[in-house]
């Protein structure tokens, strides 16, 4: 019987330390990013609250939440995202596995015949064997080994938070389109209000001038405010359209009429205001910032792994097993058999090591500007996000007054003109006026609410995901 000390050879053999020739990763991106939001006029209050939230409680509205629910189980560029993550893992194991000794185990027989003297006999003796062994088991005394397998390890968490990032992606992407129809539904309706409104402007104006009391002047300039109405009708119904099917890309299947926003008043009380909290540090875990951080990791184990080459490499080919003559004799006493061989192989002249290990330590310094740079992004996003949003209601309550001056300076000119105190020409601006404040107003609502989405995702910390 094989002792349980001999095949614990190989194991002890595997569980050899390892140097580590990695250089050590310390984390660089706090020295090249603010460490607090930016402050001034533009800027809301600092807020205490903790920053982020999930996408849950961002979109409150049950409509919208449904449909960034199917975005997530249906968008194609997600299912690709957890496509490469399941890849990703797939290589860790296997670069993982190279640390470890695989052993294989075989049986066979052989037979041998001989040919006898000048009688010309024949014998003929067999053999059989059975046994279990490793072979090229590589000793990894420097490190290489281990240092691939933990870069396979900080690109699958790369791809892992990469896949994160592009769940985060998909939820802005699908409220901001949501959102965006909505806007462009508000529009067409106050396009059609216009040309009901100026349709009955150009009645009246052509009855006057029938009966003489206006000029074709202003029946003409009646007619432009109809046109350019009736213009934005069929401009806004397109892009009501087109929007559907931009959301619809997203989503992954097509929505039903009852799934789709009505206004962006109902969809307004329905999007939450995520806080910033106070510090920048939640930057580092944004998913984007930590994907770029685990490829910069990867590139430390790069670095390890080619200086290792430089060094030795020991192999192992070893078999523990049984042989006889007989079957029924295989396995008893004094049946066992073994073998072991190595191998070293040591870089002289030439080779590649030299620049292999200038290329990894220049995609180190690639990988960390490339961290840095995402954080500085990342922190911009967060400040451009805050600047919008401390002066988003001023300017939406700024908004709200012009419209009801404007509907109120239009009504005013409208009611001078049918008495004939004023001209046309009044009337005609201030229809143009209320019609402008008007679209800008419902621009203005989607500019806030597409601030709340794009805060959420600028913060990115959303434990949801």
């Amino acid at each position: 019987m094989i002792r349980l000390r001999t095949l614990a050879l190989f194991a002890g053999v595997a569980s050899l330390a390892a140097c580590d020739m990695a250089p050590a990763y310390v984390r660089s991106v706090s020295d090249y990013m603010p460490p607090q939001w930016p402050a001034g006029a533009a800027y809301p209050p600092a807020d205490t609250a903790a920053a982020g939230m999930s996408w849950q409680a961002l979109a409150t509205d049950a409509r919208l939440r449904s449909v960034i629910a199917e975005a997530l189980a249906h968008n194609q560029d997600l299912a690709a995202a957890v496509a490469s993550v399941a890849s990703a893992r797939a290589q860790y194991r296997v670069q993982r596995s190279y640390q470890l000794p695989t052993f294989a185990a075989g049986g066979g027989a052989s037979v041998q015949r001989a040919i006898g003297g000048g009688n010309g006999a024949t014998a003929a003796s067999t053999v059989w064997s059975a046994d279990i062994g490793v072979s090229g088991f590589e000793l990894d005394l420097f490190g290489r080994l281990k240092s691939l397998s933990r870069a396979a390890l900080e690109q699958y968490l790369a791809t892992e938070s990469g896949a994160r990032a592009t769940r985060l992606t998909v939820v802005a992407e699908t409220a901001t389109a949501y959102v965006t129809l909505a806007a462009d539904r508000d529009l067409l309706k106050v396009a059609q209000d216009q040309v009901a409104s100026s349709a009955r402007t150009v009645a009246l104006n052509r009855d006057l001038h029938v009966n003489g009391l206006v000029s074709g002047a202003d029946v003409a300039d009646a007619d432009t405010v109809l046109a350019q109405a009736r213009s934005d009708v069929e401009q806004y119904t397109t892009q009501v359209a087109q929007d559907q099917n931009a959301l619809e890309l997203l989503v992954g299947h097509p929505l039903a009429a009852t799934a789709l926003p009505a206004s962006l008043a109902q969809l307004d009380p329905g999007l939450s205001v995520p806080s910033a909290g106070l510090s920048s540090a939640v930057l580092l875990a944004r998913p984007d910032v930590v994907e770029a951080e685990h490829q910069l990791k990867a590139a430390h184990y790069d670095i390890g792994a080619a200086r290792a080459a430089f060094f030795p490499t020991i192999s192992l080919t070893g078999a523990l097993g049984l042989a006889s003559t007989a079957l029924t004799g295989l396995f008893s006493g004094g049946a066992s058999l073994w073998s072991a061989s190595s191998s070293v192989s040591v870089p002289v002249l030439g080779g590649t090591n030299r620049g292999n290990l200038a290329y990894a330590q220049a995609q180190r310094d690639y990988d960390l500007a490339t961290y840095r740079k995402i954080a500085q992004t990342a922190y911009r996003d967060v400040a451009d996000a805050l600047a919008r949003r401390g002066t988003m209601s001023r300017q939406r309550i700024a908004q709200a007054d012009l419209v009801a001056a404007s509907t109120r300076s239009q009504t005013i000119a409208e009611a001078r003109y049918r008495e004939g105190v004023d001209s046309f020409l009044t009337t005609l601006v201030a229809q143009r006026t209320s019609y402008a404040a008007r679209q800008t107003q419902t621009a203005t609502i989607l500019a806030d609410l597409s601030n709340r989405i794009a805060l959420y995702a600028a913060i990115g910390a959303d434990p949801g995901l």
